[in-house]
């Protein structure tokens, strides 16, 4: 099935305006979700004189617009074109079912860091009458995760696939995976609030970010990769960005929403390493390693 593109709802600008609008209250999200009081952090000395959108923690920023729309999903129906629940892509605008990696490095992105041809994808969200409501776009935040040495933490390789949420969820998922908000509030949720109009509704969606060190993917089950808690596990002893992936929306009424993939229970994204790799090793090493906050699309 050929892809397909929403309409524009909304600019780039206003999701800056949003982030940078956030800064402060994202800084108290980022210790309630482990990642140290601002101006502080597990691993050793960070920038103390500059903060992101995740408070002083060493990070970097991309923002990206959808893509495209398609019934496709790479990590977990390969070669299956048509088959999945219908999902929104940002960045890369050439991944569909295929999951061939040479295919999609290179393509060009809908993200505001031209290298970041990465792929990022999630189900669409569905008002009370089962209507699409389109994403107004993507916040990807690469930081270290919980209590991981930003000095170890290393690049996806080339071609890493992961899975953040179970789109099979029967029960309300971990709100430190899959949360509701309004715009950068800290306030996170487990259901979507009703968010003020000069606002966003916003899921978030963190990835794990310990991986075995062999697997590129594992295909849906998630089992190449863990959730640091203090340190990466001896099973997963890698540390890889953990990545916070914010998707706003319209600031719409929450009754009655759902998911293309089911319930709002299962909201899940998937995450498609194919940046340009030379630039996202710099954003590691330049960025995380140093304990630098960098700027948007640096």
């Amino acid at each position: 099935m050929t892809p397909s593109r929403p309409r524009k709802a909304e600019s780039i600008g206003r999701l800056r305006a949003i982030v940078a609008a956030s800064t402060i209250v994202l800084a108290i999200v980022s210790a309630a979700c482990g990642g140290g009081e601002p101006g502080s952090d597990a691993g050793g000395e960070i920038d103390p004189q500059r903060i992101g959108p995740q408070g002083r923690v060493p990070q970097f920023v991309v923002e990206c617009e959808v893509s495209h729309l398609a019934f496709d999903d790479p990590i977990v129906l390969p070669w299956q074109p048509g088959a999945s629940h219908q999902h929104q892509f940002f960045g890369n605008n050439a991944v569909d079912s295929d999951p061939g990696y040479e295919r999609a490095i290179g393509a060009t992105t809908s993200c505001d860091q031209r290298l970041d041809t990465a792929s990022y994808w999630s189900p669409t969200l569905l008002d009370d009458r089962g209507a699409r409501i389109d994403a107004l776009g993507l916040t990807a935040y690469y930081r270290p995760g919980n209590g991981v040495d930003h000095a170890d933490v290393v690049a996806y390789p080339a071609g890493f696939m992961m899975i953040a949420g179970d789109a099979a969820a029967a029960e309300t998922p971990d709100l430190d995976v899959v949360a509701w908000g309004c715009g950068g509030g800290a306030r996170r949720e487990v259901e979507p609030p009703a968010c003020s109009s000069n606002s966003t509704l916003r899921l978030w969606i963190t990835f794990p970010d310990c991986w075995d060190g062999s697997r590129l993917s594992s295909f849906g089950s998630g089992a190449h990769v863990r959730y640091s808690d203090g340190g990466c596990p001896d099973s997963h002893p890698i540390a890889v960005p953990q990545l916070l992936m914010a998707i706003d929306f319209p600031p719409v009424d929450p009754t009655g929403l759902s998911l293309s993939s089911g319930s709002l229970e299962t909201a899940h994204a998937d995450f498609w390493n194919t940046w340009d790799q030379d630039k996202l090793e710099s954003e590691v090493t330049n960025c995380l390693n140093r304990g630098l906050v960098c700027g948007l699309g640096s």
